[in-house]
């Protein structure tokens, strides 16, 4: 597609059960595989599939490294990614802090070069740590960015990086107090090749307008290896607040949406009387001023799926639309990131395996130079606002 035509929007065969981390282990995915992941009983598998993603198709950073940075707080495999992300950006990592000892030893068979931390404090005091990565209890997560942010730090955070709303409101007024990158991975678009390449199609004029997104994100819940918060909402927010983070993301990011409101949202348990404490299902409606979006999210995928979840981005426009299969093609191509076209020509599927993920490059440049070309920060808080307010005015959702 020419220039000429972009849009005027902003950025915009049948397999056998395989548990996950053989999945994590022999096939390529999304970051956003392991939403919620236990990292469990002590320590469980620290790769994500967008690990392994980027591992077997992105670039290494070449030359001396363009800053240091520290990571605090272990608690969820997305760290992993999140920390190949920057130091394929060109990132030191210098400093890891975490309480939990087994976490840590994983954490350092996977990066021995990290110094480990006697404090939080003693990476906040280093001034030659430009940011700190997270991926900590959720609920713990704003806290600390508060405290980083304070001690002149940039914060990048696991989704969800904030779990309600007076923690956004205290988040808002301290990031424009310091001036600080508050980022969130919201790694189902950064770190997924076909939903970087949607982008671009997206920009270029590939389905003209984008009416609407919608966006699914089922998970399989392996109960038994998750540990004690993952079953407690307040913990991480509940199923709004976590999983849709990413689809609220990418309705904003595909619309073109800057400003937006829920229309409607239901949340809740309906099927694990076991853990009561415990949401399985939430879906909501959004409207923008680019476009609208519907999204769905649970822990209710089969065991007969061979991997942990079908999640899909679905992109209405007015010339076609893109659909998107993050982790599999059911009953086809082996892998995730698959990527299908349909407009006004032909319906195609495009091949993403080349696609660099360029949130790393780009977010340690934004720290840099004081930019916003990996996210901006308004984006970064709606997209957390809108899945708060959701989740804030969730009714239950009935079954009969």
């Amino acid at each position: 597609m020419h220039e000429s035509q972009a849009s005027t929007r902003p950025h915009a065969a049948a397999q056998p059960p395989v548990d996950r981390r053989t999945f994590v282990q022999s096939v390529t995915g999304s970051l956003a595989a392991l939403s919620l992941s236990p990292l469990p009983a002590a320590a469980q598998q620290m790769s994500g599939a967008a690990t392994v993603e980027a591992q077997v198709t992105q670039p290494k950073w070449e030359g001396p490294p363009r800053l240091k940075f520290g990571v605090i707080g272990l608690n969820h495999g997305h760290i992993t990614g999140m920390t190949d992300a920057v130091m394929r950006g060109g990132g030191e990592l210098a400093w890891v802090y975490a309480k939990e000892p087994a976490l840590l030893e994983q954490f350092r068979q996977k990066y021995p070069a990290a110094k480990v931390a006697r404090s939080e404090a003693e990476i906040l005091d280093d001034a030659s740590v430009k940011v700190v990565l997270s991926a900590s209890i959720p609920a713990e997560r704003a806290p600390l960015g508060i405290r980083v942010m304070r001690a002149g730090k940039d914060f990048i955070a696991d989704k969800p990086g904030i779990t309600s709303l007076a923690q956004l409101a205290e988040v808002r007024k301290v990031q424009a107090e310091t001036r600080r990158i508050y980022s969130i991975v919201y790694s189902e678009r950064f770190e997924n090749r076909a939903t970087v390449r949607a982008g671009e199609l997206v920009k270029a004029g590939a389905i003209g307008t984008v009416l609407q997104t919608i966006g699914l994100g089922p998970h399989r819940p392996s109960y038994k290896t998750r540990p004690e918060w993952f079953f407690d909402v307040a913990n991480y927010g509940g199923i709004l607040t976590d999983i849709a983070s990413h689809q609220a993301d990418q309705f904003l990011f595909f619309t073109g949406s800057t400003k937006a409101e829920v229309v409607a949202a239901q949340a809740g348990n309906v099927h694990t009387p076991a853990y009561p404490k415990f949401q399985d299902f939430g879906d909501m409606m959004l409207r923008g001023n680019g476009g609208s979006g519907y999204v769905r999210v649970d822990w209710f995928t089969p065991d007969g799926l061979p991997t942990w979840g079908d999640g899909r981005l679905t992109i209405l426009g007015t010339e076609g639309f893109i659909e998107i299969r993050k982790n599999v093609d059911i009953v086809g191509r082996p892998g995730g990131s698959h990527l299908f076209l349909s407009d006004q020509k032909t319906t195609r599927y495009i091949d993403t395996s080349k696609v660099e993920l360029t949130y790393g490059r780009q977010v340690v440049s934004d720290i840099l130079d004081r930019t916003e070309t990996a996210m901006t920060q308004a984006h970064c808080f709606l997209a957390m606002q809108l899945v708060l307010e959701a989740q804030a005015k969730a009714q239950a959702p009935k079954l009969t």
